[in-house]
């Protein structure tokens, strides 16, 4: 099994965190080590592989908390794991809750409040962003939980690079001109990770608390991407966790 970690969550004993790979149980096309039951109807195998993927984490499917992802800002405060409906954010401030995110392209961000104890993890593609999901969530830790920017570290994790996410003009002008590349064909490239980054920026959170994954699922063979496989892709799954069995 391949599994990305964050070197930033690393500074942190307490949190669990992996991301997930098409590389796990020798599963084999079309959707690989898919984390999502909405692109197969074996939902056994989903299961497995979900088992799989938290048990190498040390986790198991009890501690698992996952959303149905719609390309919204809803945003779900989570108090025990499961299944927790229709929303693109999840927030905890509970211990041995592994909050989940599915991708497949999409930019998904994971934050830790190393004061407040409170994580997030964030499912923002093109769509998301242009709603400005991550600011909402960020606005929601201050508000709910007094969160400081200085405190939070984030994680971008692998998604489509720009080079490789064409969008029609109807997509580019919900977005500043900064995060375009204009094609002859009239098509733009869109730098949606970017956008998310500076989100984080602009919320006040130092720079050296931020990491951004370098790999882009487009063009990393081992990783899940719509864009390159389209209907036969299956999901990845980020996950993390605040562990119950750490004094902290």
């Amino acid at each position: 099994m391949k599994i990305i970690e964050s070197e930033i969550f690393k500074r942190f004993p307490e949190i669990v965190f992996g991301f997930s790979t098409k590389i796990g149980l020798n599963r084999g096309a079309p959707f690989w080590f898919n984390m999502s039951h909405s692109v197969t109807e074996n939902r056994d195998e989903v299961n497995e592989n979900r088992t799989a993927f938290l048990n190498a984490l040390g986790l198991s499917l009890e501690n698992f908390a996952w959303q149905k992802q719609v390309h919204g800002n809803e945003i779900k405060i989570v108090n025990s794991p499961g299944y927790q409906g229709e929303s693109d954010a999840l927030i905890t401030d509970r211990q041995g809750i592994a909050l989940g995110v599915f991708s497949a392209d999409c930019t998904t961000i994971f934050l830790y409040d190393k004061n407040r104890k409170v994580i997030a993890a964030v499912h923002s593609g093109w769509r998301g962003t242009a709603k400005k999901i991550l600011p909402k969530v960020l606005n929601l830790l201050t508000e709910k939980y007094s969160s400081s920017p200085y405190d939070l570290s984030a994680y971008i994790a692998p998604s489509i690079s720009q080079k490789n996410y064409e969008v029609g003009a109807e997509v580019a002008e919900r977005f500043a001109e900064k995060y375009l590349i204009e094609k002859s064909n009239g098509k733009f490239l869109l730098d949606v990770p970017a956008v998310n980054y500076d989100y984080l920026l602009e919320f006040g959170i130092p720079a050296e608390n931020i990491e951004r994954s370098k790999l882009c699922s487009y063009e990393t063979e081992y990783l899940q991407s719509y864009r390159r496989d389209g209907k036969i892709s299956g999901r990845a799954t980020g996950v993390i966790m605040m562990r119950s069995d750490t004094n902290f």
